[in-house]
């Protein structure tokens, strides 16, 4: 019987959705940056490739002056990348192995540099990143580059009336229908889309770093802070939230950096949305503030359990609402 890790693997076998991350700009050309102008630093070296899908982070390596790199991906498309490996005439400093990074045995004992390109929606949904730290702790030498290697998650909050309207209050008449019970289970699903800089109406605070070098499991199980204060006149509908994503080198090579925030070029990540029950009516110097939980969920560790509390002090009125909502990403 499959387990939903399984059917989470057979989701990156069809060529569409490698397409469409190779396509995305932002990211795959950060990758190559990353890779090819630290080219001294990858000459020579022995490179790991977790979740190498295509294998494109691979031939970067390879490029790059890599002695060898080992690419491994559990889906189907590691059958491709072995293909293209070969039809680019890199058969001898590449070798793709399919398979789960935890049941591999590598034909080297130790790495220099870990590859990955782990992150998912909200930096953390369907990501890989427990199986990159497993990686780091097997295969990296003390010392050893992983990149990317560094995250922050960030938050700020939006006007979105035409959305919330058209995917959540939708349900409140449905040709003269009554069908709110599936308003309120639309209310608690994250949507992913791309959110228009000019619907941001506060500052956007980071709420969560991560360092991948250092970076434990149970970490991705959180509970952190928040406070936004608001710029303008405007009505309040969600929370949106984004991640940046940074490469570094320790003064050894030249960092890359690139951003998922709607204040920058859209990538196949987007932004994800957390829409609120209640319209909030702000005026600049307005603040809101809370707590915003994350936790993987106990049926799908690849899913995520997301509680977010918040209160509204409207300084121009006094008043302070107080508002709570669990969220699943699934």
């Amino acid at each position: 019987m499959k387990s939903s890790k399984d059917y989470y693997f057979d989701s990156y076998s069809h060529f569409g959705i490698h397409e469409e991350m190779l396509k995305d700009t932002v990211r795959t050309r950060s990758y190559m940056n990353a890779i090819i102008r630290n080219s001294a630093l990858f000459k020579d070296k022995i490179v790991l490739d977790v979740g190498c899908g295509t294998g494109i982070l691979s031939l970067f390596a390879s490029k790059a002056g890599a002695k060898h790199v080992y690419g491994i991906d559990c889906s189907d498309i590691a059958d491709q990348a072995k293909i293209i490996v070969r039809d680019n005439g890199k058969e001898d400093t590449v070798t793709i192995l399919k398979g789960k990074v935890e049941e591999i045995t590598l034909p080297v004992d130790k790495v220099d540099i870990i590859i990955s390109e782990w992150m998912g929606y909200f930096l953390f949904y369907e990501s890989m990143l427990d199986t990159v730290i497993y990686a780091r702790d097997k295969w990296l030498v003390p010392g050893g580059l992983i990149l990317p290697d560094r995250g922050t998650l960030s938050l700020a909050a939006i006007e979105d009336a035409e959305y919330k309207h058209g995917k959540i209050d939708f349900w409140e008449d449905v040709y003269g229908f009554n069908m709110k019970c599936i308003r309120e289970l639309a209310l608690t699903e994250p949507l992913v889309d791309i959110v228009d800089e000019k619907q941001i109406c506060s500052n956007e605070v980071a709420i969560f770093n991560l360092d991948i070098n250092g970076v434990k499991k149970e970490d991705v199980n959180f509970k952190k802070p928040f406070k936004l204060t608001f710029e303008r006149k405007e009505f309040v509908h969600a929370l949106v939230a984004s991640f940046d994503i940074t490469f570094t080198f320790r003064g050894e090579g030249r960092d890359v950096y690139f951003s998922t925030s709607p204040r920058h070029k859209s990538t196949h990540w987007k932004q994800t949305v957390f829409y609120f029950d209640k319209v909030l009516d702000v005026m600049p110097g307005d603040e809101l503030t809370g707590w915003i939980s994350c936790k993987p969920s106990e049926s799908n560790p690849r899913d995520l359990d997301i509680d977010l509390q918040y209160t509204f002090h409207a300084h121009h009125s006094g008043q302070v609402l107080e508002c709570e909502t669990q969220y699943k990403m699934r």
